[in-house]
């Protein structure tokens, strides 16, 4: 019997908990600032509109009509495109493992900041404090420097992913209560703060006061079309997994558009924060597009200048990382959990020992990012997944659904719950069949030129060398892309010795 979400709001808690991540809370904001403020708002609704909603719907449809992972639901649209299932379980893999680093060093900050107390006005030790304690050399190489604190931090952070998906949707159903609306009201009573702050109306402006002249920034559009598709978790096996335990009476097209604008709203609400703050603080010209440096160079200066006092600075640390920890734990253990689906469906496993072998295997690889050479390798990886192989699951995805299969099927199946509000035929097919896959392929394009107009080596400017983008780039990128190929070498090996895999195709699918 497989395992169900207990309520419809459980469901769609995790479903916002993992969509809204530490993106929302650090790069929306900071695209914001880059692009116009307005300006990008305008064309991250198009594209959520437009690419994310269709696409979101069409994974968590095919997965409650096929009850099945990602590789399991992309197999019963077409029997040749299972592969395209198990690169979504791969993308989750090679995130996860960086993921729970970036998780590691937001709890290490979180410790640490009772450290602000007595830095009042100190920017230069707050901007230093996170660098100096993951010892990073900020190149691919110091291998043998290792930062113990992040060591630490990073076993509680897979310790807790565990914890939180150890029983499936029973326990991701009552953890995500706590984890979705604790960084809300930690994000309005930072708001609250930054409202109060002088300036902070120039800061406001800056977010929601269109400057329509950067439209004409192809970067705008590419980057705003960018962060919906990441933001909404598609094509990492998460929402797969996640449709695969609705009830056949769930509404999917009333569910999809409230998961969607409520990782709109939240990432607004993190503007406001972000903006109102560092407007408050003078430092509103000082706002990256890199998430990390935000979080963990940039604001911590901001918040030894929010007032005189170093405990209530102290205290709003505590709050902003508790808020960060938040975030990504959910972030975290979703995609762990879209992993775990696909492996135990596919091979018939123990679900809870599935995910204790993965979060143990995982882990240990992510050591890797403790080092001095971590946030380099993080770099890498992130850029190479995220520009690449994300959005080449994303395309085959959407041409399996639209030209390998019925589309029409899937549109039957998100309206047949649905009276008031139906996904109309004019909205979705275009979108799965044209719109999308057009776009993320010009995306795709868009990001490699980039990449050959560097000279062909990512962070060439940072030192990051040929041999390291091999290495934690376009060799993570083989192995993804050959996943599929992997995982039917090891069915035909287990065949040898009496496994059978389910092969049942959509339309032999009972309910």
């Amino acid at each position: 019997m497989r395992e169900k979400w207990s309520s419809r709001s459980a469901f769609i808690l995790a479903a916002i908990g993992s969509a809204v991540g530490l993106g929302n809370a650090w790069r929306f904001p900071g695209l914001a600032a880059k692009y116009g403020g307005g300006a990008f708002l305008f064309v991250y609704l198009i594209a959520m509109l437009v690419i994310g909603i269709p696409l979101l719907m069409m994974e968590i449809a095919v997965a409650r009509k096929t009850r099945q992972g990602a590789p399991g639901s992309m197999r019963a649209l077409n029997k040749k495109t299972e592969g395209i299932g198990w690169l979504a379980v791969s993308n989750g893999i090679g995130i996860s493992i960086y993921y729970a680093a970036v998780f590691a060093w937001v709890i290490l900050m979180f410790v640490m900041s009772f450290k602000f107390m007595s830095m009042t006005g100190d920017t230069d030790s707050a901007s230093s404090l996170w660098a100096e304690t993951i010892k990073t050399t900020g190149t691919t190489e110091g291998f043998t420097t290792i930062s113990w604190p992040v060591v630490g931090c990073l076993i509680a952070a897979w310790v807790l992913c565990y914890v939180c998906i150890r029983n499936g949707t029973t326990t991701v159903g009552k953890v995500v209560k706590f984890t979705v609306s604790l960084p809300v009201i930690c994000l309005l009573i930072m708001a609250v703060r930054g409202v109060m702050m002088p300036g902070a109306m120039s800061g406001f402006a800056k977010l929601f006061i269109p400057d329509w002249r950067a439209l004409a920034d192809s970067n705008l559009w590419v980057d705003a079309i960018g962060q919906v598709f990441y933001s909404l978790s598609t094509s990492m096996a998460i929402m797969f997994a996640y449709g695969s335990f609705l009830d056949k009476e769930s509404n999917i097209v009333v569910d999809t558009v409230i998961i969607a604008f409520s990782d709109m709203f939240i990432s607004i609400l993190a503007g406001i924060v972000m903006f109102t703050t560092m407007a408050g603080v003078g430092m509103l010209d000082n706002m990256s597009s890199s998430g990390i440096a935000t979080a963990f160079i940039i604001y911590p200066q901001a918040i030894v200048q929010i007032s005189g006092s170093g405990v209530f600075n102290m205290i709003f640390a505590f709050i902003f990382y508790f808020c960060l920890i938040t975030l990504a734990i959910d972030s975290l253990f979703s995609i762990i959990e879209g992993i775990s689906t696909a492996i135990s469906d596919k091979f018939k496993l123990n679900k809870k020992k599935t995910t204790l072998t993965i979060c143990i295997i995982e882990g240990i690889i992510s050591l890797i990012y403790v080092t001095g050479a971590g946030l380099a390798v993080l770099d890498i990886v992130d850029y190479f997944i995220n520009s690449y192989t994300l959005i080449i699951t994303g395309i085959l995805e959407m041409i399996a659904a639209g030209w390998f299969f019925k589309t029409t099927k899937i549109l039957d199946e998100l309206n047949r719950n649905t009276n008031k509000f139906k996904m109309p035929s004019w909205w979705f097919i275009p979108s799965i069949k044209v719109i999308s896959p057009a776009v993320l392929i010009g995306l795709f394009i868009w990001n490699l030129y980039n990449l050959i107009k560097s000279g062909g080596v990512y962070g060439a400017a940072d030192g990051y060398s040929l041999k390291a983008n091999i290495i934690f780039g376009w060799v993570i990128v083989a192995l993804i892309l050959c996943s599929g190929l992997i995982i039917k070498i090891i069915v035909n090996i287990k065949s040898t010795k009496g496994f059978e895999e389910d092969s049942r195709t959509w339309d032999e699918i009972t309910e």
